[in-house]
């Protein structure tokens, strides 16, 4: 019997010693690697490859030198950095546009394009913590990037006139951290939000990435990692939900998806669009892969966009 308990035990403590390894693994896979390399030259140059509609308009931003740099203190202590763009004509409207896991702020050039040289607005294209040009050691997931996000609105603000009429519109991630950002209060100048394939929640994400890659379960790595998460971080998977908080949001919001996005699944949508009990609009772009309605679609994109934010306009 004493063979067979030691036996048990050995067994228990290296399924212990897997699963921390395991949970490990994954937080490092998905938390430890920022994007701060920075190449505007070679993000230029893909953009303008991948939508050569934009390219006069990048030239002459790039000639002209006409995007600025600002930096702010986040809420963690890191240094946060941010581009800004003037509207073409003096105007109160700003879209704050944020950015996707593992990107940066240039790669939202393309929707900043939609924005600044189709709509007229001012524009504000942050870095998220532990990518870009902001400090950071690790990828927050959008859950507490929505707070730094929180303080760039109110940059926005103050740099473009002090009586903005403004947007965040953010992408993947960054769609998840505009969720997460709604459900908090913010300025009044905030009017409307505009999510293209967000997640529901970290849980939700890193489960169907969890299945979708190595064919595992969620029970135990994907609990071990979460506390582990907490443990080090502060926050877990389950507490990042841009579920709940679309469920308190009280300001508009635009839903958008493609309906053959396999990263983060198209069944997101659903329960999202749902929850939100205000006013609201949803487009599932056909054919359309993870964060690819831009550019498979850019006039019907910009339509849906500009018919959304009018409609807010005209509310309030």
């Amino acid at each position: 019997m004493k063979v067979i308990r030691k036996a048990m035990l050995a067994i228990a403590t290296l399924a212990l010693v897997i699963d921390i390894a395991g949970g490990l693994y994954l937080q490092h896979v998905a938390l430890d690697n920022p994007a701060h390399h920075v190449d505007p030259k070679g993000i230029f140059r893909h953009l303008a490859h991948r939508g050569p509609f934009l390219a006069p308009w990048l030239d002459s931003i790039a000639d002209n030198a006409l995007l600025r740099d600002t930096f702010i203190t986040g809420h963690d202590g890191a240094r946060l950095h941010a581009y800004y763009l003037h509207a073409p004509h003096p105007t109160p409207r700003t879209a704050l546009l944020v950015h996707g896991y593992k990107t940066q702020a240039l790669d939202m050039l393309h929707i900043g394009y939609l924005y600044h040289h189709e709509l007229g607005f001012n524009i504000l294209l942050p870095d998220l913590h532990a990518h870009g040009q902001s400090e950071g050691t690790h990828i927050r997931m959008g859950w507490r990037d929505r707070l730094d996000v929180g303080l760039w609105t109110e940059v926005a603000n103050n740099v473009f006139g002090g009586d903005t009429w403004m947007v965040v519109h953010g992408i993947s991630m960054g769609a998840a951290t505009t969720m997460m950002l709604a459900g908090d209060e913010t300025p009044c100048c905030v009017k409307a939000f505009v999510e293209d394939c967000g997640y529901t929640s970290v849980w939700d994400e890193f489960r169907s990435e969890l299945r979708n890659r190595y064919g595992l379960p969620p029970f135990p790595l994907l609990h071990t990692s979460s506390l582990l998460t907490r443990l080090r971080f502060g926050w877990d998977f389950m507490e990042a939900s841009a579920l709940h908080q679309v469920e308190r949001c009280t300001k508009p919001m635009l839903f958008i998806h493609g309906d053959s996005d396999d990263f983060v699944p198209t069944w997101m949508a659903s329960p999202l669009y749902e929850a939100h009990s205000g006013t609201k609009g949803i487009w599932l772009a056909p054919g359309v892969a993870h964060a690819d309605a831009f550019w498979t679609y850019p006039e019907e994109y910009t339509r849906r966009v500009r018919d959304f934010i009018n409609a807010c306009s005209s509310e309030m």
